[in-house]
């Protein structure tokens, strides 16, 4: 296929031929993988997709010194609209439809049980489906820029349950409960059995 020999061209874009040569393998003494197998390792993105994303960003990730400005060249940072004193969102942008396609099937990581899946699930409850798939698309180019700028860079997965980790019970109890005295409702905690 077209792709594969545009990709031959480019050593750093190759799939290592032998499967027992790291593939699979994160730690600081494993071989740094090819760029396109890096890709694969993140959930929704295939050998295909990845081929795809290489072909529209290219390897070098300099020209984008940071994540924010690859997704808002990518047409995918949300737009905030001002007039005077009201603000509201607006459109990400077209953007090249290919690499909106191949993200656009990439966000379907959010039927996965992995932190993006969970990344969906928390922002369709309160944005609704297609602004949910958006920001996962979103996600997936960060991930992305971080693989392709540093060539040891690994995906790890930081699981489903990541938001719930990170919640500090405590503060959010304090939150609840001045909110509840702010609507003038008088609260008495008493722990669970």
């Amino acid at each position: 296929m077209r792709i594969e020999q545009l990709l031959a061209a480019i050593p750093e874009a190759q799939t290592p031929a032998e499967p027992g040569d790291g593939a699979g393998v994160a730690g600081p003494d494993a071989a740094p993988l090819a760029a396109l197998a890096r890709l694969d390792e993140i959930p929704g993105i295939g050998v295909r997709a990845a081929q795809t994303i290489i072909a529209e960003l290219g390897l070098d990730m300099a020209r984008f010194p940071t994540p924010g400005q690859l997704v808002s060249w990518a047409k995918l940072s949300p737009r905030t609209i001002q007039s005077g004193p009201r603000s509201r969102g607006g459109k990400t942008g077209k953007g090249n439809p290919y690499r909106k396609v191949v993200l656009g099937e990439a966000a379907a990581a959010a039927k996965t049980d992995t932190f993006l899946g969970e990344r969906y699930h928390r922002l369709v409850k309160r944005r609704g489906k297609l602004q949910a798939l958006v920001a996962v698309a979103r996600s997936i180019l960060v991930i992305v820029w971080h693989l392709l700028a540093d060539p040891t860079a690994r995906f790890h997965d930081l699981g489903a349950d990541f938001s719930a980790r990170r919640i500090d019970r405590a503060r959010r109890i304090r939150q609840l409960v001045y909110q509840l005295q702010v609507l003038g409702q008088r609260v008495t905690l008493t722990p669970a059995a």
